[in-house]
């Protein structure tokens, strides 16, 4: 078990110490895997996918299914009703149809591998332990100026409950991302240079990928 800083965020000084908080060495020294990462991010992309594109065959396109010359005699190749494939405005043959893109990843490589992210970011700086984050008020003005101190405007927010006030002051926010702790992944936490997570959600964090 090793500590990191934990900061007070209602300190007078600003990044005031509120001591420090143990975390696990599967954590901490969770190697940095870029194969393992990118499966993950892959993992996670390939999810969000809707997959609703889709395309009109023969039989869903209007018109007369009427046909257009006779079989024989005019010199033409034989031809069918004007929703053929191969006519202007006709069906698409073997076009997209609705489908899931989701892959598979199995939960103990989706729980190594966000121990990998977790760890790097610990390492590099970029992930800020707090007491709590809890604001006194919604304003968007306010969060905002409380963030440029911290030095995290480009931030993902992790916390354990998401209170009113924070959720009003982030919204409006375009490079601030507040979620609960059990939605967290690889692909958002990359997604953002810093990450500010409160001291409860670390801690659930750390009992869910330790198990």
């Amino acid at each position: 078990m090793a500590k990191v800083a934990v900061i007070n965020p209602d300190s007078s000084k600003g990044k005031g110490s509120a001591g420090s908080m143990e975390v696990s060495d599967l954590i901490l020294e969770a190697p940095f895997n870029p194969f393992l990462i990118q499966d993950a991010v892959v993992y996670q992309q390939a999810k969000a996918r809707q997959g609703t594109h889709a395309s009109k065959t023969r039989h869903m396109v209007s018109g007369s299914t009427r046909k257009l010359y006779r079989q024989k005699g005019t010199g033409y190749a034989r031809a069918g009703d004007r929703k053929a494939t191969q006519r202007r405005g006709g069906g698409i043959p073997h076009g997209p149809v609705p489908r899931s893109h989701a892959t598979e990843l199995n939960k103990k490589v989706r729980k190594a591998a966000l121990r990998s992210a977790l760890g790097e970011k610990i390492r590099r700086g970029e992930l800020i332990v707090l007491e709590k984050l809890e604001p006194a008020t919604h304003k968007t003005k306010d969060f905002s100026a409380w963030l440029a101190g911290m030095d995290a405007l480009d931030v993902l927010v992790v916390t354990h409950d998401i209170g009113p006030n924070l959720a009003q002051a982030a919204r409006n926010l375009p490079s601030v991302f507040v979620i609960h702790f059990g939605q967290l992944n690889v692909y958002n936490l990359l997604l953002f240079k810093k990450a500010l997570v409160t001291k409860d959600a670390l801690a659930a964090l750390e009992e869910r990928l330790t198990k």
